[in-house]
């Protein structure tokens, strides 16, 4: 069997990180994912964005980082604000069911990328804009970024020890995350549009999805007031215990995020009677004893490193090491899962969905311009307009 998204043909008008990263996920899922980049400006940033690079070092654009975002695609060149662009684009949206697009917010109306501007070629297609703010109201000329939507949406007040320094999340997380609803909004438009027979846009915005993750915290303060700051040792806001715990050698983050977890951690660390003491014996109580309740695990988890209170806890208690990168990777459940795969020449993550019918498809990003020539022919240009396109550098 094929893998789950083959026959879906998506053209990404896309740069950096959110929106590959997204149109990435599709592409991993078997989406024919031709990736559009600007022949005038050396194609997508990314290709340059170091510090690693295959080739010829920093000399090059073939960016570990621009591979990180951009397996499994086909990359065509074509400068979209040369007039003669907008016919290829047609012809390319004519046997495409979506274009998926993270640019500035005025950006996709003045360079047609809009459904307005596309169904005449096609009125099933499916247009997904991904922007830093939305593509109408005051901001949507602004430029922007993830640490700058973690900073306005609050992230930089939620993470950290009290007392420090306003902190980002170690990770691009909103970049990320947008990406994905984008990837979402564009499957499920096309599910609409092949029902319909009618496409349509849809806007996915860092900064909407920035506030979006804010989840229940959100919902707290709406409704309750309550405006949750950073909490010691990395705490759940609320379950008790649910944090980062002091070791022998190090730290154990322990979860007991249902009360079923609560007896079971107290008897493996040879401390049943905690389990019936009236000030822990729920979450409500542990919360209104939690320095209590931190102090006495403090004491017992220290007695042992981490990895004998692993084996010990044996996946009865919902525990796990505190890694760096390198043990991350280098965790031995990480190969068990097959986590890393070979793309090519380059070894990555790999994606996450595991699809028990068919193989995903494993090749690195393309050089730029790589499959030009031969996505232009499939969409009738004869090898004279294709010459005649690159002598006037559309192409």
């Amino acid at each position: 069997m094929l893998p789950v998204l083959s026959g879906l043909r998506v053209i990404a008008v896309e740069q950096y990180g959110a929106g590959p990263y997204g149109s990435m996920q599709l592409a991993d899922l078997g989406a024919e994912v031709i990736k559009i980049e600007n022949p005038a400006d050396g194609g997508d940033m990314a290709r340059r964005v170091g510090p690693f690079f295959f080739g010829d070092g920093d000399k090059s654009d073939d960016s570990q980082f621009f591979h990180s975002f951009n397996r499994n695609k086909k990359s065509v060149t074509l400068d979209l604000k040369k007039p003669a662009a907008r016919e290829v684009l047609h012809r390319l949206a004519a046997r495409s069911d979506a274009l998926f697009d993270n640019l500035r917010g005025d950006l996709p109306a003045k360079l047609g990328l809009t459904y307005s501007d596309l169904a005449v070629a096609n009125p099933r297609i499916v247009c997904v804009h991904l922007s830093a703010y939305g593509r109408d109201g005051s901001r949507a000329h602004w430029p922007g970024y993830d640490y700058l939507m973690q900073a306005e949406a609050g992230y930089l007040s939620l993470t950290g020890e009290p007392g420090g320094p306003p902190s980002r999340m170690g990770l691009s997380i909103v970049d990320l995350m947008t990406g994905l609803f984008a990837a979402f909004a564009l499957v499920s438009g096309v599910l609409a549009a092949r029902e319909s027979g009618k496409g349509r846009d849809l806007d996915v915005s860092l900064f909407d999805t920035a506030v979006q993750n804010l989840a229940y915290l959100a919902t707290w303060y709406l409704n309750s007031g309550h405006v949750q700051g950073r909490e010691p040792h990395s705490e759940h806001p609320s379950l008790v215990p649910s944090q980062l715990y002091r070791t022998r050698d190090g730290f154990i983050f322990i979860m007991c995020n249902k009360e079923k977890f609560w007896p079971v951690l107290c008897e493996r660390l040879g401390r049943p009677e905690w389990a019936a003491d009236p000030r822990f014996r729920s979450f409500k109580d542990r919360l209104a004893n939690r320095d209590e309740v931190n102090r006495l695990l403090d004491e017992a988890l220290s007695a042992h490193p981490t990895a004998e209170w692993l084996a010990h806890f044996a996946g009865q208690v919902p525990a796990a090491p505190v890694n760096d990168l390198k043990a991350a990777l280098d965790n031995p459940f990480v190969a068990e899962r097959g986590g890393i795969r070979d793309y090519d020449h380059v070894r990555m993550v790999a994606g996450p969905v595991r699809d028990s019918a068919a193989d995903p498809p494993s090749h690195a990003a393309p050089a730029l311009g790589a499959d030009t020539d031969a996505v232009l022919r499939d969409c009738g240009f004869s090898d004279g307009e294709i010459a005649a396109l690159r002598a006037d550098q559309v192409i």
